[in-house]
C-alpha cells in the first residue's frame, strides 16, 4: 500500500488507517454504541488489517475511557508489532476541562497504550473550557517532551484550523491533521472552507465515518431492517430511515455497478474514491467489527477507478447527498 506524508511533518502513513472506536467494549455511553467485542476477535481485526498493509489505528480516550487503547495496545503485541512499527493517533476528551488536562492525562494515554508511543495527538473536538491558543500551548510542550508526535484537532472549523496552525507556528510546529466526517453521503468540508483551508495549511483531512455509519455498503438498502439490530443510537438517524435509503439508492447502484467492473465491492469502491478525489490530502479510518471488513477496508486501494468512474461517482454523491 502506498503511503502519504501526514501534514507536514516527517510522518508517513497508508491512506487508509483502521478506526478503533468499536474497540471500546462496550463501556461508557459512547462505547455502547458497538458490541462488546470479544478481545481474539480484536486480535483478528488488526491482524488482517496489518496483513493488508495498513499502518497506522486510531483510537480516543473516549472510546470506553481507554478500553479501547488497551485493546489495541494487546492486539498489536499479540500480533508482534513493536513499539515504534505502526503509527498510532489517540485524542483527549475536551468536554468540560480545561487545556491543563491535556498533560495531566497524557501520562493514562501511555500507559493505555503499554508502551507504544503517540505518533498523533489530537483535540477530539473544540469544547472545553479553554481556548485554541491555549490547547496548543499544552499540546507543543508535550511535542518537545517527546510524549507524543506530532498535533492533530478534530471537528475543527476552518476558522478553529488556523488559530491552531498559527499557535503551534509560534513554537516552530506544525498543524498536522483535521479528524472530520466526510464521505460520498457527507461533503460538507467541500462547503464551509475546511479541505480548501487543510490544503492551503498543508493539513491533511482525516475522514471518520467515510462509509456512512455502513450505508455505502449496500447492505441496508438490501435489508432496511437490520438496523433494528445494531446497538447504539444509530437507528434513530434520519439517515437510516425510508425516505433517505429510496434517496441515496441510485448512488448505491452505481457502487455496486463499478465494484461489478473491478471484481470489488460497493465500500471498496467508497473507500478508494474518498482517497484519490483531493489526492494526498485526505486519509480514510474506517472500523472493522469482523475479519471480513477489516480485510475488505485493507485491499480497497487494490483497485483504480478510472476518471469517468471517478466523476460519474462524483455526480451522483453531490445529487443525493443531503447536507447534515
Amino acid at each position: 500500500m502506498r503511503q502519504v506524508r501526514l501534514g507536514r511533518t516527517e510522518i508517513e502513513i497508508t491512506p487508509i488507517g483502521l478506526g478503533c472506536w468499536q474497540f471500546s467494549r462496550a463501556h461508557g455511553y459512547v462505547g455502547r454504541f458497538w458490541d462488546d467485542l470479544p478481545a481474539q476477535r480484536i486480535r483478528e481485526i488488526v491482524a488482517v488489517s496489518l496483513q493488508g498493509g495498513i499502518d497506522w489505528f486510531d483510537t480516543a480516550e473516549v472510546y470506553g475511557w481507554g478500553r479501547s487503547e488497551l485493546a489495541l495496545a494487546e492486539a498489536l503485541r499479540a500480533n508482534g508489532v513493536k513499539p515504534g512499527e505502526v503509527v498510532v493517533a489517540t485524542k483527549w476528551f475536551p468536554f468540560l476541562r480545561t487545556a491543563r488536562s491535556i498533560g495531566r492525562t497524557i501520562g493514562d494515554r501511555l500507559e493505555a497504550l503499554g508502551g507504544f508511543p503517540i505518533g498523533l495527538h489530537q483535540i477530539h473536538a473544540p469544547v472545553s473550557f479553554s481556548g485554541v491558543r491555549g490547547e496548543m500551548k499544552v499540546m507543543a510542550r508535550l511535542v518537545r517532551e517527546g510524549r507524543i508526535g506530532s498535533i492533530g484537532v478534530s471537528n475543527y472549523t476552518a476558522g478553529q484550523m488556523r488559530r491552531a496552525h498559527a499557535a503551534l507556528q509560534r513554537d516552530g510546529l506544525v498543524l498536522a491533521s483535521n479528524q472530520v466526517k466526510f464521505s460520498l453521503l457527507q461533503r460538507k468540508i467541500e462547503r464551509n472552507g475546511v479541505l480548501e483551508t487543510a490544503k492551503e495549511l498543508g493539513v491533511t483531512i482525516i475522514a471518520f465515518s467515510p462509509l456512512a455509519q455502513g450505508i455505502l455498503s449496500g447492505k441496508y438498502h438490501d435489508d432496511p431492517g437490520l438496523i433494528k439490530e445494531r446497538p447504539g443510537p444509530r437507528k434513530s438517524m434520519s439517515a437510516f430511515k425510508q425516505s433517505a435509503l429510496h434517496r441515496t439508492r441510485p448512488l448505491i447502484d452505481e457502487l455496486r455497478a463499478i465494484a461489478a467492473a473491478h471484481g470489488a465491492t460497493p465500500s471498496q469502491v467508497a473507500l478508494n474514491w474518498l482517497t484519490r478525489i483531493h489526492g494526498d490530502t485526505v486519509v480514510v479510518i474506517p472500523g472493522a467489527v469482523n475479519v471480513e471488513q477489516a480485510r475488505e477496508n485493507a485491499c480497497a486501494l487494490d483497485l483504480t477507478l478510472d476518471a469517468d468512474e471517478m466523476q460519474r461517482l462524483d455526480r451522483l454523491s453531490l445529487k443525493v447527498e443531503r447536507p447534515r
